[in-house]
């Protein structure tokens, strides 16, 4: 069944302005209440705003770039006409901050739903339903009950109403799990402050390799604390690690050794910080992405450009089939490691490859960091060859 979703941006914070507009990871409360409804499968999705300041239509724009349909209503009746008739609706309240997981499970059920916190001292901001619990923010309806809510709201609340016509309909009532964290309700701006760190360390991905868990994590905080505040894309990060990959490449067949080894260097946390922003902004990068699934291969013209400078200016043949044999290994052992389930940091990877070469390169022997790769790669296949082999028996 379609889902589409309607979110209210008419109500004011402390200091006059709109709740919606409240800062949260470098963007605006309502940009992450539609990211979190679009992640959830809702389209269209609706918010209903009295006006539309020049901040909101600002934050707007920036979700379209974004490939996200967004449109804003000020009654119920253009708000109505843009579902599709027997849709459910995802109704998320003027500003509240919900948990990614907990949009995501009211907006997968089947049935009208209404999640729930306790009517207690630390939920007393949030709208009372009877004397156990308060609307946590979060509910699913269905647009018939919006239609005929639009024909008697007059100057009532919509979301209130909506609630209350949802309950009294026989709604499921959802109790909200701390363990997936709760939602916020939103009067000024800090107290959005503990839910942004929240965010924040909860966009950490996967750090596989010894690199990336012991070296990169200060610029990738340092670097992702800063970006998530300006429009650069993600996708932008990803074809900057390629280009620079590249043109490590390039360096090295010419002989800029100093210079390619750089390049490479400059590329490696592009891509952490690329999957971090992408988190933040609640639209996870493709798993097959291009410009990711190049990296790879491009380290391998890399390595091949380093073998065939070697083998034409010093070290002869035995460079390039150093270079060769490196690569197949580097290569089977990535292709391998994917079936075990073990996650060993040590073993080769792009980034660590990369800083192998640095006491190589003060040194001047580059020959002798292809002989050492080609051991670290080598090495690395045996140990996961080891691992499976364990596993299987």
């Amino acid at each position: 069944m379609a889902i589409g979703a309607l979110i209210g941006a008419y109500q004011e914070d402390d200091s006059g302005g709109l709740r919606a507009l409240l800062p949260l990871s470098g963007r605006t409360l309502i940009e992450y209440q539609v990211r979190c409804a679009a992640a959830a499968g809702a389209a269209p999705i609706v918010v209903v705003v009295e006006r539309v300041p020049q901040a909101l239509q600002d934050a707007f724009e920036r979700l379209r770039l974004d490939g996200i349909g967004v449109f804003a209503a000020s009654d119920v009746g253009e708000a109505l006409s843009r579902f599709e008739a027997g849709s459910m609706i995802l109704l998320v309240g003027d500003g509240i901050a919900p948990p990614t997981d907990l949009v995501a499970t009211i907006a997968d059920e089947p049935e009208p739903a209404v999640a729930t916190v306790p009517d207690d001292e630390s939920h007393e901001r949030f709208e009372r339903i009877d004397a156990e619990s308060r609307w946590a923010g979060v509910a699913l309806v269905d647009a018939r009950l919006l239609g005929s809510t639009a024909a008697m709201l007059g100057d009532w609340d919509l979301q209130s109403t909506l609630l209350r016509r949802a309950l009294q309909e026989g709604a499921l009532r959802i109790p909200v799990s701390g363990a997936g964290g709760e939602p916020l309700l939103v009067q000024r701006a800090e107290d959005l402050d503990d839910f942004e760190r929240r965010l924040f360390v909860a966009s950490r991905g996967l750090r596989p390799d010894w690199v990336s868990r012991y070296l990169l994590p200060p610029i990738e905080e340092f670097a992702t604390a800063h970006l998530m505040e300006t429009s650069v894309r993600p996708a932008w990060l990803m074809w900057g690690a390629l280009a620079l990959t590249l043109g490590g490449a390039v360096c090295f067949g010419r002989g800029w050794l100093g210079a390619g080894l750089i390049l490479l260097l400059l590329s490696m946390p592009l891509d952490l910080i690329a999957s971090r922003l992408a988190t933040l902004r609640l639209r996870p990068l493709p798993v097959r992405m291009l410009s990711r699934l190049s990296l790879w291969p491009a380290a391998g013209i890399a390595l091949l450009a380093l073998g065939w400078w070697e083998m034409r200016h010093n070290s002869g043949w035995g460079a390039l089939v150093t270079a060769l044999a490196a690569g197949g290994f580097a290569e089977a052992a990535r292709m391998e490691r994917a079936a075990i389930s073990d996650n060993e940091l040590w073993l080769i990877s792009r980034r660590s490859a990369i800083v192998l070469a640095i006491p190589f390169a003060v040194a001047g022997a580059w020959t002798s960091y292809l002989i050492g790769l080609l051991a670290y790669a080598a090495i690395s296949f045996f140990i996961i060859q080891h691992v499976r082999h364990e596993q299987s028996s």
